[in-house]
C-alpha cells in the first residue's frame, strides 16, 4: 500500500483539432516581444512612477500639516510656560516685573533711536575718512587696468576708517559714562 502506483501508467491521449487556429502576425509578435523581455513597457513604468509620485507628494502634505499642528502647540506650550514663571516671578517682585511684551517693546523702542542715530551720522563727521576714500576712487581710476598700484591709498583708507571707529567708540564711551554718572532728577 502506497509503495506502488495503483495505475499502471497509461498512454496520453490527444485530441486534434479539425478547425485550424491562426493567430495574425501582429500577436504573435507582441507575444514573442513579451516573452522576449518580461521588463515593464515605458508607458507602464512612466504611469507607476507618476502614482508613486502623487502618493508620496500628498503623504509630504499631511506630514507637514501635521509638523505645522504640532509646532504650534509647541509654540503655546511654551508661551504659557514663559507667562506662568513671569507671573510666579512678578509675585516676588510686582512693582520691578517686565513681561516679554514690555521687554520687546523696550528693545524696538531703543532700535528706532539707534538707527535714528546712526542715520543722522554722516561721512562729514569725519573730514580724513572722505579724503582717504576720494584719494582711492581717483588712483583706481587712474590705474584701471594696474589696480595693485592703489595699495598705498588702500592702506591710507584703512588706518582712516580704523581712527574713525576709535573715535565714534570713544564718543560712545564717554556719552555712556555721562549717563551712568549724571545725577539722578527723581532723587
Amino acid at each position: 500500500m502506497g509503495a506502488s502506483q495503483s495505475k499502471t501508467d497509461a498512454p496520453p491521449k490527444v485530441i486534434r483539432n479539425e478547425t485550424p487556429v491562426e493567430f495574425s502576425q501582429d500577436v504573435v509578435d507582441y507575444l514573442s516581444d513579451r516573452l522576449a523581455s518580461p521588463e515593464t513597457t515605458p508607458e507602464r513604468q512612466s504611469s507607476l512612477d507618476n502614482h508613486i509620485r502623487s502618493r508620496i507628494q500628498a503623504e509630504l502634505q499631511i506630514l507637514r500639516a501635521e509638523e505645522e499642528k504640532v509646532q504650534q502647540e509647541i509654540q503655546r506650550a511654551l508661551e504659557k510656560e514663559n507667562i506662568e514663571r513671569e507671573v510666579d516671578a512678578g509675585d516676588a517682585s510686582v512693582h520691578d516685573t517686565k513681561n516679554s511684551e514690555t521687554l520687546i517693546g523696550d528693545l524696538e523702542e531703543i532700535k528706532t533711536k539707534v538707527d535714528r542715530y546712526q542715520s543722522r551720522r554722516q561721512l562729514s563727521d569725519f573730514p580724513f575718512v572722505k579724503e582717504a576714500t576720494e584719494e582711492v576712487v581717483s588712483c583706481y581710476r587712474s590705474n584701471k587696468s594696474t589696480p595693485l598700484e592703489c595699495w598705498q591709498q588702500v592702506a591710507r583708507f584703512k588706518a582712516a576708517v580704523a581712527e574713525a571707529e576709535t573715535v565714534s567708540d570713544g564718543v560712545r564711551r564717554i556719552s555712556a559714562f555721562v549717563q551712568l554718572n549724571a545725577p539722578d532728577s527723581n532723587t
